[in-house]
């Protein structure tokens, strides 16, 4: 029987391998004549220059009058007119594994530090679709952030998607680092897309350190990298995150940032011949986002909790790409720019953010406190000017007595430092005790 299906197999394989040629360059484009290929597939680029094997990956995006228009993974060096263009008829792909862990890696899935891979990695896919809607079970139980405003007034649920929207230099990464170090989920993917070269160290030693790298998968794509290679990067990021959740583990993916995601996107598109529409950003950008977006959650086997950083432009929370996020995620968490530089870190800002899942994954002793928390807040946010300039007379409200009596210690408590660990336990406990 299995003789018969191996030999099925060779009479099926096809032994010929395909060949174009390089007609044109336009930018970030390359244009070749031939060979027989599918949109998504890789192709190689072999270099004219006979001295040199080398070849460069590079994928199909796109057709134009029975051309393929390519994209390179790296630079368009030593390609000439002519060069050979050989098809594999495949997508990407990489390996995942246990062996990652505690790796730095590119979106190629190859280590950032020229190594070997380690052995008894398994080959996966990078771009797969997103589950069946009713194959998702629900969300029931809340995850440890380790950061205390989070865990008890935004409380994430396993599994659950949440966005980071802030502006530049409001303390996004910071946040990621201590979230890594102090969830409760078995493994970290990091997905550094579009950062600066310098910081991408900077955040593996200061904000992840080693303790969160041990725990770590970390994917790299800087700045200067070619469009394809900062949008493979999301997705290489996420299929490792799906690899693990088929095999039972709870995942925390999370990504910074998703607006550099889409400003990658938008290159291709624009190189590729698409109308720039809102903002500059083609339609292919908001097809995009979804079917990324929505391939992490929960699973019957395990779940991927994901993270997105949003920078939003001049603070602008309704321009196109954060509003669009926004309407896809479970919940949104605001980082303040005016909190930040009144010493409040994390600059969470309460009132602006919120956790869609909440309500279901914790006790009404918790949401009830939390609610009250919310109220005095928000009393004193709406307040502040009259308290502030002196024209408030105590007694005039209880309300306001109860909101100005309860500032001070709501504010230490939503003060969190980089080193201070708080279990989902203690949070909650003394959320009960501040309002008690």
């Amino acid at each position: 029987m299995n003789k018969e299906l191996y030999l099925q197999s060779i009479r099926k394989a096809d032994t010929y391998k395909r060949f174009g040629k390089i007609t044109r360059v336009i930018g970030l484009m390359v244009e070749s004549k031939g060979p027989e290929a599918s949109v998504g597939d890789v192709c190689y680029i072999h270099t004219p220059s006979s001295q040199s094997s080398k070849k460069i990956a590079a994928e199909v995006v796109g057709f134009q009058e029975e051309k393929l228009l390519l994209m390179p993974y790296s630079e368009l060096k030593d390609i000439g007119p002519g060069s050979l263009v050989e098809a594999t008829k495949e997508p990407l792909q990489i390996k995942a594994g246990i062996g990652l862990i505690g790796q730095v890696i590119n979106p190629m899935g190859e280590l950032l530090s020229e190594d070997c891979l380690p052995k008894g990695l398994k080959t996966y896919p990078t771009e797969q679709s997103p589950p069946n809607p009713l194959t998702r079970p629900p969300i029931s139980k809340p995850i440890q952030v380790g950061v205390r405003a989070i865990d008890t007034l935004l409380t994430v649920g396993e599994g659950q998607r949440i966005g980071i929207f802030a502006g530049s230099g409001v303390g996004k990464s910071t946040l990621l680092g201590m979230m890594s170090r102090n969830s409760s989920a078995d493994i970290n993917v990091i997905a550094l897309i579009g950062e600066r070269g310098r910081e991408v160290r900077e955040f593996i030693e200061n904000d992840l350190g080693k303790e969160g790298l041990k725990r770590s998968i970390v994917v790299v794509a800087t700045s200067d990298q070619p469009a394809l290679m900062r949008v493979k990067g999301a997705y290489t990021a996420t299929a490792i995150s799906e690899y693990f959740r088929e095999r039972g583990y709870n995942v925390n993916l999370l990504m910074d940032s998703i607006t550099r995601f889409a400003m990658a996107q938008r290159e291709i598109g624009l190189a590729a011949g698409e109308p720039p529409t809102t903002k500059g950003y083609t339609p292919s950008v908001f097809a995009t986002l979804p079917k990324l977006l929505e391939r992490t959650g929960k699973s019957h086997q395990g779940s991927v909790t994901a993270y997105y950083t949003v920078l939003v432009d001049g603070d602008d929370l309704n321009e196109p790409i954060s509003d669009t996020v926004r309407g896809i995620l479970d919940g949104h968490i605001v980082l303040d720019r005016k909190l930040a530089e009144q010493g409040q870190f994390p600059a969470i800002n309460i009132l602006k953010s919120i956790s869609r899942v909440m309500n279901q994954v914790v006790d009404d002793t918790h949401k009830d406190s939390a609610d009250r928390l919310r109220q005095l807040l928000a009393t004193y946010e709406d307040n502040s000017e009259l308290i502030q300039i002196g024209a408030y007379k105590r007694g005039s409200s209880r309300e306001i007595d109860e909101a100005i009596h309860y500032q001070p210690a709501i504010i230490n408590f939503l003060k969190q430092d980089v080193n201070e660990k708080s279990s989902f336990q203690d949070s909650v406990k003394a959320l009960s005790q501040l309002l008690a």
